[in-house]
C-alpha cells in the first residue's frame, strides 16, 4: 500500500526561519531516517515545499477559477514537506513515523494517508 506522509507546517517553517544548528542536526537525522527507510525499500520519493508565501491557490467555481497568491493563513493546515512509502499496511506506515527525527524545532504533526490505488486489478 502507498501513503502519503505529511509533515504539517508551523509558524517558523511558514517563515523559513530555522536556528542553524538545529538545521545541521536535522538534515543529519532526517538523512539517516532517509537512509534506513531507503535499505527497507520503503522510501519512492522524499521533499520538503518552500513556504506558502511561494505558492499561489486555484480557486474553482463551476467553470470560474481565481488565484489566491499565498502566504495562506493557518500554518497547522499546511504542509512543509512530505515522503511517499510503499509499506505493506498503515501499522507499518505508523512505526516507521514514530521513528522520524522531529522535523521541526518545536512541537509538530506528521499525518499519514493512503493513497486510492487507481492501478489495482478488478
Amino acid at each position: 500500500m502507498r501513503v502519503m506522509v505529511l509533515v504539517k507546517a508551523t509558524e517558523d517553517s511558514e517563515k523559513g526561519v530555522f536556528p542553524e544548528a538545529w538545521t545541521s542536526q536535522m538534515m543529519a537525522a532526517m538523512g539517516r531516517f532517509n537512509d534506513a527507510l531507503r535499505a527497507a525499500g520503503i522510501l519512492v520519493m522524499a521533499d520538503g515545499l518552500q513556504p506558502s508565501s511561494a505558492g499561489k491557490r486555484i480557486a474553482f467555481d463551476g467553470v470560474g477559477r481565481s488565484i489566491i497568491d499565498g502566504p495562506f493563513p493557518l500554518p497547522s493546515e499546511l504542509v512543509a514537506g512530505f515522503w511517499l512509502w510503499d509499506v505493506k499496511d498503515m501499522d507499518e506506515a505508523v512505526a516507521w513515523a514514530k521513528r522520524c527525527p522531529n522535523p521541526m524545532p518545536g512541537p509538530c504533526e506528521i499525518e499519514i494517508r493512503p493513497l486510492h490505488d487507481l492501478h489495482a486489478p478488478d
